[in-house]
C-alpha cells in the first residue's frame, strides 16, 4: 500500500535520521547546514554550486520559494566554512589534476575547546552523519551551522573527544588572524601593487564598493562605476562560478587598472582580505564600520552592519552564539567576561567603531 507522507513528516524523519533533537519547526538553518553536511560528506570535492543545487533539487516540494532557499544556502555555505566544516583549496593539499580552485572540500573530524569548558566540533565524516557514538552524538547542542557539546559533571571532555578518534585544534590555531598594520600602511601596500600593474580594458558587469556611501547599509554601498576616480574594492563577473573580487583604479567611471584578491601569500579567502580593506579605507577617510552593543541578560549583543573576515567572525562563532540581527546585517551575543577583550579586538584589528545609542543599552 502506498502511504502519502506530509512535508511536516518528511523534514521530522530527516531531523531523526541527522540526529537533531531541536525543533525549531520547518526547514531552519540547523537542517539545512546538516542536510549541507551531509550532502558534502558524499560528494566532496566539489563546487558550492553541487551542494546548493542537490539540496534545491531535493527540497523543491518542501521548501518551493527556490530563490529565497538558494540565498540561505550559499550563507550557509559561508558559514559552514567559516565554522571549518568545509575547506576551500587554499586550505588543502591534492596533487589531482581535475580539482578546480572553486572546490570546496569536508574537513576532517576535529574540536576545539572553548574557554567554558565546551567542545566546538569541526568536520564531516564521508558517507555518515555523526563522527561521535550515539551517547556523545545525543549531547550535541546545535546552534545555525555550529555544534557543541556540554563536559558532564567531573567529565574531561578533552580527553573523551580525543579517545574518539578526533584531533584536537588549540584555540590559538584555530583563531588565528593576519598580522595586521595600521590602516594606513595596510591602503598604501595595496595601491603601491595596484600601481605597478599595466593599464586595461572595460570590464562588462564591474562592481565597486563606493566608500561615499553610509556604511551602515552595506548592499546599498554596491553600484556601477559612473564617473568615479580613484581606487576601489571591486567584483567582476567570470563566466563560470562566483564573482572575482578585485581592487581597481578609475579615472572618471573608467576601469585603468585592476588586481584580483587576495594577493600572494594571504592565507584566506578574496572576500575577506576586501572587506579588511575596505574597512581600512573608511577608517582614514574618518569614517569607520560601525558595530552596535546592547546589553542582555546572558551578556552582550553586537550588531554589525558590514561583513567581516572569516579569521574575525570565527572568533565570535566561537566565543560567542549567532542571534537575529535588529536592523544589522548579522549580530552575535557574547558573554560577559568575553565582550570587552572582543570588544578591543573589533577596534584594533578591524578599525570598527561604536554606534552611540545609549538609548538601547549601546556602549559610547
Amino acid at each position: 500500500m502506498v502511504v502519502q507522507v506530509t512535508p511536516k513528516e518528511v523534514i521530522s524523519y530527516c531531523r531523526t535520521i541527522l540526529g537533531i533533537r531541536t525543533e525549531m519547526g520547518g526547514v531552519d538553518d540547523i537542517l539545512l547546514a546538516a542536510l549541507l553536511r551531509r550532502h558534502a560528506g558524499i560528494s566532496c570535492p566539489c563546487s558550492r554550486t553541487v551542494l546548493r543545487s542537490a539540496l534545491n533539487e531535493s527540497l523543491a516540494y518542501i521548501y518551493p520559494d527556490n530563490k529565497e532557499l538558494t540565498t540561505r544556502l550559499d550563507k550557509l555555505i559561508d558559514d559552514l566554512l567559516i565554522g571549518g566544516d568545509l575547506l576551500e583549496l587554499s586550505d588543502v593539499a591534492t596533487d589531482d589534476s581535475d580539482v578546480k580552485g572553486t572546490w570546496v572540500f569536508a574537513a576532517p573530524p576535529a574540536f576545539t575547546m572553548r574557554k567554558n569548558g565546551s567542545a566546538f566540533l569541526i568536520g564531516i565524516v564521508p558517507d555518515q552523519d555523526s563522527f561521535l557514538p550515539v551517547a556523545l552524538g545525543e549531547r550535541i547542542e546545535y546552534l545555525g551551522v555550529t555544534r557543541t557539546i556540554a563536559p558532564e559533571s567531573g567529565e574531561d571532555l578533552e580527553d573523551v573527544l580525543i579517545a574518539q578518534g578526533l584531533h584536537q585544534l588549540p584555540s590559538s590555531v584555530w583563531l588565528k588572524s593576519p598580522t595586521v598594520p595600521d590602516p594606513e600602511k595596510l591602503v598604501n601596500r595595496f595601491e603601491q601593487q595596484l600601481a605597478k600593474e599595466p593599464t586595461c580594458g572595460p570590464v562588462i558587469g564591474l562592481e565597486i564598493l563606493n566608500s561615499s556611501t553610509p556604511a551602515t547599509y552595506y548592499r546599498g554601498r554596491w553600484s556601477e562605476p559612473s564617473n568615479q576616480t580613484g581606487t576601489f574594492v571591486a567584483r567582476r563577473p567570470q563566466e563560470f562560478g562566483a564573482a572575482l573580487w578585485s581592487f581597481v583604479e578609475l579615472a572618471e567611471g573608467k576601469l585603468k587598472r585592476v588586481i584580483d584578491l587576495p594577493l600572494r601569500n594571504y592565507h584566506w579567502r578574496g572576500c575577506d582580505a576586501a572587506w579588511h580593506l575596505q574597512m581600512a579605507w573608511d577608517c582614514n577617510n574618518g569614517k569607520p564600520q560601525r558595530y552596535r552593543t546592547k546589553s542582555t541578560s546572558d551578556g552582550v549583543r553586537f550588531d554589525f552592519f558590514s561583513p567581516i573576515p572569516l579569521w574575525a567572525k570565527r572568533r565570535l562563532m566561537l566565543l560567542g552564539r549567532e542571534c537575529p540581527p535588529e536592523k544589522s546585517l548579522f549580530a552575535y551575543e557574547l558573554p560577559n567576561s568575553e565582550a570587552d577583550e572582543e570588544e578591543q579586538f573589533l577596534q584594533n584589528n578591524l578599525w570598527l567603531a561604536p554606534i552611540d545609542e545609549s538609548s538601547s543599552g549601546a556602549k559610547k
